[in-house]
């Protein structure tokens, strides 16, 4: 693990578009506290910055599927109960409780669903038909849903999925209902190919990650309607997640391919129009970023990378 810091400090003397422009972020090297808590492929982080946790979904035969750790990098405790292959994670608060939601693409009992579970890892609420791929809406079916986003008011947004059939974004309403959908599997305006990634702006505005398509993609949350795209800055590798900064003035973009960290400058509203890449973070080689969240309070970075089998954090300068 220490060479693998070592590399990354190295990597991180990068090049920025624009003279002059300082680094925005830095690695925490003393996040987590025990790396080697870290014992299959971490594909998802999600933070719960109410309450200083952070969620980790790997990947595995005989490992632990969801890890907790606390801010400051101590593993506070892990489940397992019913999680086959997490792509996605989720933590949602609101003025009552909390939960973790989590998308499962595992082909057993268990996968093709987007489940709700307790801080603690009780299961809760299972959307989809487990073990079932599918495309249909009644019932609810998914096939190898990748992530998801949760209002607080209960509104669901669902990309599906990571290389299956179906190639869509859901609303779905708080008693999981659908209210819109958009995207079928293509090239054109509103289409996806493997639609990776969703989050949602102050402004009404939703975001994917078209990730095989190069391109993120804007819809207007309350009708669906598609706003704009985002092609410019994906030339070199597709967007592997989309999450904004705890100021909403940047989106934190994750290639996997070429172990960056895209920070791209967020539209005010009104116009999309294209990209502007203020900064970028270069990890190290083979670190294979996949998704990342963004602690809302503190404004760090978690980065799951499924090459390194680790999360790492990022604070901003």
């Amino acid at each position: 693990y220490l060479f693998l810091y070592f590399q990354v400090l190295k990597a991180f003397d990068y090049s920025s578009p624009w003279k002059g422009h300082q680094q925005m972020y830095k690695l925490d090297i003393g996040w987590p506290k025990i790396p080697e808590y870290f014992t299959g492929q971490t594909f998802c982080v999600a933070v719960d910055s109410l309450h200083g946790l952070v969620y980790v979904g790997q990947r595995g035969d005989n490992v632990p599927k969801v890890l907790v750790f606390s801010e400051e990098g101590y593993f506070l405790y892990s489940w397992n109960n019913t999680v086959e292959m997490p792509h996605g994670i989720f933590v949602l608060n609101t003025a009552t409780d909390s939960s973790v939601w989590i998308t499962d693409v595992g082909t057993g009992n268990y996968g093709h669903t987007v489940k709700q579970y307790s801080p603690s890892g009780k299961l809760m609420q299972i959307l989809g038909t487990p073990g079932n791929a599918g495309s249909s809406l009644i019932p609810l079916q998914f096939d190898q849903p990748a992530e998801i986003f949760v209002e607080e008011s209960g509104d669901i947004y669902v990309v599906d999925g990571d290389g299956g059939m179906n190639n869509r974004l859901l609303k779905l309403s708080n008693d999981y209902k659908e209210i819109w959908l958009a995207g079928t599997n293509g090239t054109g305006i509103g289409q996806f190919k493997i639609p990776h990634s969703v989050t949602v702006d102050p402004f009404g505005r939703v975001w994917v990650a078209d990730r095989d398509n190069k391109r993120i993609q804007v819809f207007d949350k309350v009708t669906g309607e598609w706003l704009g795209s985002w092609s410019s800055c994906f030339s070199e590798d597709g967007p592997y997640s989309v999450r904004f900064t705890a100021s909403y003035k940047y989106l934190i973009v994750a290639q996997l391919n070429i172990n960056r960290l895209a920070i791209l400058a967020a539209p005010p509203v009104g116009s999309i129009g294209d990209c502007v890449m203020v900064n970028t973070v270069q990890l190290a080689d083979e670190t294979k970023p996949h998704l990342v969240d963004v602690d809302m309070k503190s404004g760090a970075v978690y980065v799951a990378e499924i090459g390194a089998q680790q999360v790492q954090k990022y604070v901003p300068l």
